[in-house]
C-alpha cells in the first residue's frame, strides 16, 4: 500500500484502473502530464506491487520483421490486497455469514437489507448535493462505493465489484444484494428515469444501470 503514497503514482494507477483498455506508458505519461520516462518508472514499480498487469503487445496492423517490439501495456491487477493491524480477517466471516444465508434460504432478507443500504446512501447523496441530477448522484454514490462507473452509450456499467470473491463464491446472493443496493440508490435518489438489473460482464460487476422503458429518454 505504500507505494501508492506517491501523488503521481496514485494518479496513474487511478487512471489505468478507469480505463476499458490497456494503457501504454504513452497514454499514461499523457493522462498524467509527466514524461514518458517518469511514467515508465511508476508503472513498473505498481506492476512490482501487484497492483498492476503488464502485457506486451505489437499496435494492430504491425508484425513481422520490422514491426518494432511489442509495446508494454498495463491494466488493473485481478489481484486483491489488504492491510490491517492488528490482523483481521472480515472476509472469513463474511464468507460464513453468506454461506448461512445461502443454506437458510435467507437471501431475500439479504435483498431487503441491501436494499435499505442503497436507500440510505441515495438520500445521504440527495442531501449532500440536492442540486446535483440523479444521475450525477448515482454516479458519484457507486464511486463512493468502489464500484468504479463508467457510461457504455446510454448504460452505466461497473467495472468493480466491491464483492468480488464473494461474488464469484456466492453469484446469486452476492449479485442479488449487489442488484437491490443499487434499486434502493436509485429510488431514493429520484432515479425514476433509471433502473438497474442484471448483465454480467467479464470484470465487471453483475449490475448495470440504464434507462428505464418507461423512460421517455
Amino acid at each position: 500500500m505504500a507505494v501508492l503514497d506517491d501523488p503521481v503514482r496514485l494518479r496513474l494507477y487511478d487512471y489505468v484502473c478507469g480505463q476499458d483498455h490497456e494503457v501504454s506508458r504513452d497514454e499514461a505519461a499523457g493522462a498524467a502530464g509527466i514524461q514518458r520516462g517518469t511514467a515508465a518508472l511508476h508503472l513498473d514499480k505498481l506492476a512490482a506491487a501487484g497492483l498492476l498487469s503488464v502485457t506486451f503487445r505489437r499496435p494492430a496492423g504491425r508484425s513481422g520483421p520490422g514491426a518494432g517490439r511489442p509495446a508494454k501495456l498495463y491494466s488493473r491487477s485481478d489481484a486483491e490486497h489488504q492491510l490491517s493491524v492488528p490482523p483481521r480477517n472480515y472476509r472469513a466471516a463474511a464468507e460464513m455469514l453468506a454461506e448461512v444465508a445461502e443454506v437458510t434460504g435467507a437471501e431475500p432478507a439479504v435483498q431487503r437489507v441491501a436494499r435499505r443500504r442503497g436507500a440510505q446512501a441515495g438520500r445521504a447523496a440527495r442531501t449532500a448535493n440536492p442540486s446535483a441530477s440523479a444521475a450525477d448522484l448515482v454516479a458519484a454514490s457507486l464511486a463512493a462505493q468502489g464500484y468504479q462507473p463508467y457510461l457504455d452509450g446510454p448504460v452505466m456499467r461497473l467495472r468493480n465489484c466491491p464483492f468480488h470473491v464473494l461474488a464469484d463464491r456466492h453469484p446469486p446472493l452476492i449479485c442479488g444484494m449487489n442488484l437491490a443496493l443499487v434499486e434502493g440508490l436509485l429510488a431514493a435518489a429520484g432515479a425514476g428515469g433509471l433502473a438497474a438489473r442484471l448483465d454480467p460482464q467479464p470484470g465487471d460487476c453483475c449490475v448495470v444501470v440504464c434507462p428505464s422503458k418507461n423512460s421517455d429518454s
